[in-house]
């Protein structure tokens, strides 16, 4: 059972053995040169000028390390603005009961389809159709009195304008009277008289305004009274309508329809109802790659299994989460099969602008000691140089970065041993296509 790790101990052993006594050969190694005792043993035979000679023919060719190199030339692609989101229901809805009563209806179970319209669950009726009888035959009384209220009005007007009438003879008589005693033609007692009868008239007119504003008040109190059974009968016939709970839109029940039997109050639980045709796709991007995108935006996404669905973005939010400060970003994308549910986690894609860039292997990234990642190339003087890169996107044929120059030779294998200013021996491999 301890085999594994006294194996372990002696590879350990074997590889401080090679560091520490064997370092010379290693490095002689790693960089294509000879050992010191072999560079030794091969010059020991030669003259101290034929060293010097070799030694000013090639005076740097033991200091550099060979590396594998790719010639890679920028190519315009188009970028993409990668998420991690899941979808959502175009609409959601939990259906709830505007009375109370009790269930009459078989319940729907979950899963199944609905169209819009369709009856969910059924209520007792009760007595509310007795209550809009009442309310109707309240209408009907209503409807009665009006002509009578409208009758008594020409009648207080008629006995207005005989008052009218009365009371310009008895101001005639009045006038008359007091002149002819003015002349000494008429007594005091008719002209007592005369003006008696213009006050009675004078109060006939009253009387009969007040009678013509009582038939009008009348009248108001009757229509208003038919709009009061109207909405009694409108309130009862809601009441009534309210009984029957219908789908609001097309869709799939989330849950079971209430049970036949069960007692819904107002607000009570009938059913819920996703709509998944359309879909949505919801992401949140950083600010700093917001203003790449755009309402319209060609957009797809992959799923976990490996299919795949394209959209166009419908929505970008103009106010940022405050604890992420990110924004939210919504796709619609086709859904007529319903084969993609609510909630199911994707990976979004949303083309941006296209721009300059390099497909490298992906063994070719690495880091710097800040810890910035990037690739190591080939300069002009011939020493390896670390360039910082912008990941684009992950492809299959390899990862396509920006923020270099055009052309540029970048190491693919050897550049974990090299470091900035590190004289290199390049030799090229195609460019990945």
């Amino acid at each position: 059972m301890r085999i594994v790790p006294l194996i372990t101990a002696i590879v350990v052993a074997l590889i401080l053995y090679g560091v520490v006594l064997k370092r010379d050969e290693v490095m002689a190694f790693a960089t294509g040169t000879a050992p010191a005792e072999q560079t030794q043993q091969d010059t020991e035979g030669d003259t101290p000028v034929e060293t010097a000679e070799a030694e000013a023919e090639n005076p740097v060719t033991e200091a550099k390390v060979r590396v594998m190199a790719m010639k890679s030339t920028a190519q315009l692609v188009d970028t993409q603005i990668i998420l991690r989101g899941e979808t959502e229901a175009m609409r959601e809805v939990d259906v709830m009961a505007e009375t109370a009563g009790k269930v009459i209806s078989e319940p729907l179970r979950k899963g199944a389809f609905v169209q819009e319209g369709e009856l969910l669950c059924k209520l007792d009726p009760g007595t509310r159709q007795t209550s809009l009888a009442e309310a109707e035959a309240a209408y009907a009384n209503a409807l009665a009195g009006v002509p009578e209220a409208q009758a008594r009005v020409p009648e207080a007007e008629a006995r207005l304008a005989e008052a009218n009438a009365a009371l310009s003879e008895a101001k005639i008589n009045e006038t008359a009277a007091s002149r002819l005693s003015e002349g000494g033609f008429a007594s005091e007692t008719r002209v007592a008289a005369a003006t008696a009868q213009l006050r009675s008239s004078e109060a006939a007119v009253v009387s009969a305004q007040a009678g013509v504003e009582a038939a009008k008040a009348g009248l108001e109190s009757a229509q208003a009274a038919i709009q009061a059974a109207e909405a009694g009968v409108a309130r009862a016939k809601d009441d009534i309508a309210k009984l029957d709970i219908k789908a609001p839109f097309a869709g799939l029940l989330e849950t079971d329809t209430a049970e036949l039997g069960a007692l819904l109050t107002a607000g009570g639980h009938c059913a819920s109802i996703l709509q998944l045709d359309p879909i949505k796709l919801v992401g949140f991007v950083p600010e700093t790659q917001v203003g790449k995108i755009a309402v319209g935006s060609p957009a797809g996404a992959r799923f976990t299994d490996g299919s795949t669905i394209t959209g166009r973005v419908s929505f970008v939010s103009r106010r940022a989460d405050p604890l992420t400060r990110t924004f939210r970003v919504e796709i619609n994308v086709p859904n007529t099969a319903l084969q993609i549910s609510a909630g199911q986690t994707v990976e979004i894609g949303i083309q941006a602008e296209g721009a300059p860039a390099h497909l490298v292997p992906q063994s070719a990234l690495t880091l710097n000691d800040q810890g910035d990642i990037g690739v190591r190339t080939v300069s002009d003087d011939m020493t390896a140089q670390f360039m910082g890169v912008t990941i684009l996107r992950d492809t299959q044929e390899g990862m396509l970065v920006a923020d270099l120059p055009e052309t540029v030779n970048i190491i693919t294998v050897g550049q974990e041993f090299v470091t900035d200013g590190v004289p290199v021996i390049p030799s090229y491999e195609d460019v990945l296509q």
